[in-house]
């Protein structure tokens, strides 16, 4: 069986106007059950966003849609103003989405710094012989790939760790390797699944600096799901609230938390 081409067609000239991201109408079923029903919004470019909502609100299927680990139902999802439905899970990377996981899916054995030069393989654009035989060119990439990720060991702090296999660090250094992992493949979009989940109070407060720190000085819009009410109030600039799979809220932090529809999802209070 011949093997078959997967062509990404290059994006549309962006306008001033286009959102980086537009999530158009998605909705997901798992048979019976509605996971997402009708969900939109926009995400500008340099934007950070927070996606908040309770347990079950569909906020992890959503991302799952991102990372095109799950297929809508209904629904579009557009990068740039080109949709990303056709796109496998594995060319995501291809176009500029990177992510972290709720649950971290680092290589336990492996060190610091090839954890995060497996991040940056895909922009490395390599054949068999070359690499096999070990030609100028893949030497080449393969210095580009080490000096990539010393950059980010540096930026993320990470040196005195750097030759230490991930498993045998805290678990708050793991969501760091994590975060420098998915960095290194330079997205445009990053998206964050709870990376403030097993982490205490300072380590909170140092990753929302960082995370406001990524987007400024390294120009990545971000789009954080996230239970710390907290975090994602001190550092987003827009907060989308799902509830049972379906959007109830879209404004300001501030606007969000004043929202009725958003107190009685968390709090079961009557409006």
């Amino acid at each position: 069986m011949s093997a078959v081409a997967i062509t990404i067609e290059p994006a549309p000239a962006a306008s001033a106007a286009q959102p980086l991201l537009a999530v158009r109408d998605v909705a997901v079923r798992f048979g019976g059950i509605v996971a997402l029903d009708g969900v939109s919004f926009d995400l500008a470019p340099g934007q950070l966003l927070g996606l908040i909502g309770p347990n079950g609100a569909g906020k992890t299927t959503l991302f799952n849609c991102l990372s095109r680990l799950y297929a809508p139902v209904a629904g579009d999802i557009l990068i740039e103003g080109r949709s990303i439905l056709k796109i496998p899970p594995h060319r995501i990377v291809d176009i500029g989405i990177s992510r972290t996981f709720q649950n971290l899916a680092l290589f336990g054995s492996m060190s610091v710094l090839d954890n995060i030069r497996v991040g940056g393989h895909r922009q490395s654009r390599g054949n068999f012989l070359s690499d096999s035989l070990g030609l100028p060119a893949a030497v080449r990439r393969d210095a580009a790939l080490t000096d990539d990720a010393w950059e980010l060991i540096e930026y993320l702090d990470l040196r005195d760790v750097a030759a230490q296999a991930v498993s045998d660090l805290p678990f708050g250094l793991q969501k760091r390797v994590e975060l420098a992992r998915a960095l290194a493949a330079k997205p445009k979009l990053l998206l964050l699944d709870e990376p403030a989940g097993g982490l205490n109070h300072h380590e909170v407060e140092s990753l929302g600096r960082l995370i406001r720190r990524i987007r400024d000085e390294r120009r990545v819009t971000v789009l954080l799901v996230e239970h710390h009410m907290n975090l994602v109030m001190s550092i987003c600039d827009k907060v989308v609230v799902l509830d049972f799979g379906r959007k109830i809220a879209e404004g300001t932090p501030t606007e969000v938390r004043t929202n009725p529809d958003v107190i009685t999802a968390y709090l079961g209070v009557p409006k």
